[in-house]
């Protein structure tokens, strides 16, 4: 069952902080993109995706690809908490170890329920365009969803799949990209500015929303929308907050790949409270 809207803002802080418990644990990881992308996967997951954590290879299942793999902390809180059996809550903390399922970057290997492996970015996209177009072939009724990192769409063949996709007019996948600004040497701006951002969608034929990205109730108006559009895939900008939630760690590019010590684990652990 979905749950309720107003249970979801708790939801998403719970996730924080494992995400801060299990990179800090780890003394290695991504938390200012695991955080930013928080309150988009809570309302996948936790009311969007027609899933069956106790049939995960059920075949009219959604799909969820989370491209910019290195923000797997928040993929594997939310599966664990969502109820997968090869996820548990428990071993959260063994993010990075060698043995666990929880590697650096989402691994089929390791998570059968995984869609797919990722992590070597920019291949998300076209990983969804073939789901999608695999969906209408076979005649179901499946979506798939794709989360991609601003900095990972400086890469091309983001955009030769956002060509195909509107040229195939595959109007079962939804791309969501978390534009936090920030990617792993600096501000996306002074690197390879994407901006006008919208537009460029648009002009390869995607019917673009453009959101706060932590705003739950717009996110689900936006996902309503794209579930209705008929005709064209669906591009959802979603204007986010590198390290949102901790102070400290909001739009600092330190933290997007650097792990909290155990004092700024300890602070931000009280931030979440």
């Amino acid at each position: 069952m979905p749950a309720p809207l107003e249970e979801l803002p708790s939801i998403a802080r719970r996730i924080r902080r494992e995400i801060i418990e299990m990179i800090g644990a780890a003394k290695s990881g991504h938390p200012g993109g695991s955080l930013s992308a928080v309150e988009i996967l809570v309302e996948l997951y936790f009311h969007r995706l027609r899933i069956d954590p106790q049939n995960p290879q059920w075949p009219d299942r959604d799909r969820f690809i989370l491209s910019k793999g290195h923000a797997a902390p928040v993929l594997y809180a939310v599966m664990a908490e969502i109820g997968y059996a090869e996820t548990p809550v428990s071993q959260l903390n063994t993010l990075r170890k060698l043995g666990s399922v929880y590697q650096g970057h989402p691994d089929m290997r390791f998570i059968h329920a995984l869609e797919a492996s990722t992590g070597s970015l920019g291949e998300g996209l076209s990983l969804a365009l073939g789901l999608g177009l695999a969906a209408r072939l076979d005649g179901r009724k499946s979506r798939t969803y794709v989360l991609l990192g601003d900095g990972e769409i400086q890469e091309g063949q983001i955009w030769e799949a956002a060509m195909a996709a509107a040229f195939h007019k595959v109007d079962n996948i939804v791309a969501i990209v978390d534009y936090n600004g920030i990617q792993l040497d600096g501000f996306v701006k002074d690197i390879m500015n994407v901006a006008p951002l919208p537009e460029k969608w648009r002009a390869f034929g995607w019917h673009t929303l453009e959101i706060d990205g932590h705003d739950l109730v717009a996110i689900r108006k936006a996902l309503d929308e794209a579930e209705a559009t008929k005709g064209q895939p669906t591009c959802i900008v979603a204007h986010t907050v590198k390290g949102k939630g901790v102070s400290f760690m909001e739009n600092n590019p330190k933290f997007h790949g650097t792990a909290p010590t155990a004092d700024e684990v300890r602070l931000a652990l009280q931030e979440l409270q």
